[in-house]
């Protein structure tokens, strides 16, 4: 029986429909390549600023458990929007600093886009397919689930373990639900983030979500940015102008541990506190006394610092970027240079003081 021509019209209406639907698909999965003065400054300040932690090629784990940035599965699942977030507003609470002007870093918008663009360009997988379908978990029943599986690696609520602070408020603002579930269920093949979609299922990982959730603060409780922008005044160095030398630091590469240095800060010596993060990083927490130098560009402050008094570099990761700004100081012809060993991580477990704030 030959077809009527109503049917044949609803056919050749769906074929075009599914080409058009095809074609639309495909291009919404193009990558357009970005600019090549893009790609070139996006590559200079990879490696002026996040190499340090992230690796040469976003291999992660050169310091402080800084995650896999170039990891297929991440990329293929994160949007540009999420990436531009976390480099400019960074994560409170962890290593990974606030990069853009708005927040005290030393990014403008478009250098942050720059950075953006090479992350895109390690991106060869296809875009992942994420399940946004509304969110039915029961964080109660996550509560469970999380303390068994994930609360050895993330901490109690996500944001005090020794992985991805996956309760961080910046984090989970940017991550959709999607994310999440497929975060939770793929995993990260080569570490140590298992997946969970066969010993869980969809349903026991919505219930992690759910809790997830719960850890999340509205965005308009977020920490204000600080007053002013980069670079900071250096301040008064060095401490104790007239104080003694300092005894027992040792030269880099070599570190000096919390207990030497702040037993010569209550005796009187007279060296510098340098700190070696972010002018954002430095706002929000920095010991005492401490003045900003940061680790990516120092040449502001090389001409005021003295050749002739011991400069204590440190940071929170704990030596990474500490030891990129020594190497820097002993490159440029100081001698009396050190580094803090476990930096201000260790320094605050002890209770030693620290301030907020633009001034030492």
């Amino acid at each position: 029986m030959r077809p009527s021509d109503s049917e044949r019209y609803h056919r050749r209406r769906g074929l075009l429909l599914a080409v058009l639907l095809a074609t639309c698909g495909a291009r919404a999965h193009a990558k357009t390549a970005p600019p090549p003065e893009q790609m070139e400054k996006g590559r200079e300040l990879y490696a002026k600023m996040c190499a340090v932690c992230h690796g040469p090629a976003g291999e992660g784990y050169r310091a402080d458990q800084a995650p896999r940035i170039a990891h297929p599965d991440f990329l293929a699942a994160v949007n540009d929007d999420y990436l531009h977030s976390a480099i400019a507003q960074g994560r409170p609470g962890t290593t990974m600093s606030a990069w853009s002007k708005q927040r005290g870093g030393p990014l403008s918008p478009a250098e942050v886009d720059a950075l953006v663009a090479l992350l895109r360009s390690w991106d060869h997988a296809p875009p992942a397919h994420l399940d946004e379908h509304r969110l039915s978990g029961d964080a109660a029943r996550g509560k469970e689930i999380y303390a068994e599986e994930c609360a050895s690696c993330h901490g109690e609520r996500g944001v005090d373990g020794r992985h991805v602070h996956i309760g961080s408020s910046p984090f989970l603002r940017g991550a959709t639900n999607g994310f999440l579930r497929y975060a939770i269920g793929k995993g990260r093949a080569g570490t140590s983030m298992p997946a969970y979609a066969d010993s869980l299922g969809a349903d026991r990982i919505d219930d992690v979500v759910a809790l997830l959730r719960t850890f999340q603060v509205p965005a308009g409780l977020a920490e204000q940015p600080p007053s002013r922008p980069p670079p900071l005044a250096l301040g008064p160095v060095p401490l104790n102008p007239k104080g003694k030398p300092p005894v027992g630091y040792n030269t880099y590469p070599q570190t000096t541990s919390v207990d030497t240095v702040k037993g010569q800060l209550d005796a009187g010596a007279r060296f510098a506190l340098l700190d070696a993060r972010a002018p954002s990083d430095y706002a929000t927490e920095h010991i005492a006394g401490a003045v900003s130098v940061p680790f990516y560009d120092p040449a502001p402050y090389i001409q005021k610092l003295p050749k002739n008094a011991w400069l204590v570099c440190y940071c929170a990761c704990p030596h990474a970027e500490s030891g990129e700004l020594a190497r820097r100081l002993m490159e440029a012809g100081f001698t009396k240079v050190t580094v803090l060993d476990e930096g201000l991580g260790v320094w605050k477990q002890r209770h030693y003081p620290t301030r907020s704030g633009g001034k030492p």
